[in-house]
């Protein structure tokens, strides 16, 4: 539940670190939109589920978390950043899968050979065999999943990526809801109403400045 109300924060650090990277300016407008959808999801993602049990937070965990939403940031701007630098044209997304994935690679062979891990491996590759087309299957719906990823950063830029990654973890809950019969709160129901009212008042705003454009 904590992890997921992180990942409900991180539109406006996506902002604040497209400030530092790239001095992106953002209107006052867009950081209250952010956080309205960030206060939203947070509401829908706490009360969406039942309370755990160990309600206990240790600071090596709140650590690792405010960790992951720096680089997480950082990832998604300084892809654009690339992309502004070079030029949209002249970097596709195949390119940046191949980046990224031979640099994780490199990373995680790295860790396998520094820890003695890789013989493990191979001992449980021998015991189940079956393993490896699972292996396979999550590596194309991986790799599948990273296309669409680049390509959104390339053609809408990162906080549309976000906004999006952002709204689809609700719209799971959502659906995993409706699929199980799991009973939703109303505070729940209240949060999905925040950004999804929110969502819709940007989508409006975008089509009467384009309308505004073209007469």
């Amino acid at each position: 539940k904590r992890l997921n109300v992180f990942k409900s924060s991180k539109i406006i650090p996506v902002m604040i670190m497209g400030k530092v990277l790239k001095g992106t300016g953002y209107p006052t407008s867009q950081y209250v939109e952010a956080f309205m959808i960030t206060v939203g999801v947070a509401i829908f993602s706490v009360f969406s589920k039942s309370s755990d049990k160990d309600n206990t937070t240790e600071l090596i965990g709140l650590l690792f978390m405010c960790m992951y939403i720096c680089f997480d940031c950082f990832t998604s701007q300084w892809q654009d950043k690339v992309y502004v630098k070079y030029g949209r044209a002249n970097v596709d997304p195949y390119q940046m899968m191949l980046g990224v994935n031979s640099s994780a690679i490199i990373m995680t062979t790295s860790g396998l050979i520094v820890n003695g891990d890789i013989p493990k491996i191979i001992e449980f590759f021998k015991v189940n065999p079956n393993v490896l087309q699972y292996n396979i299957i999550t590596a194309i719906t991986s790799a599948s999943g990273q296309l669409f990823i680049y390509t959104t950063i390339k053609e809408f830029g990162p906080i549309a990526f976000t906004v999006i990654m952002t709204t689809r973890q609700m719209l799971s809950i959502c659906i995993s809801s409706m699929l199980f019969q799991h009973p939703m709160s109303l505070k729940a129901l209240c949060g999905a109403v925040i950004v999804f009212g929110v969502l819709f008042y940007q989508i409006r705003r975008k089509y009467l400045a384009r309308q505004n454009r073209s007469n």
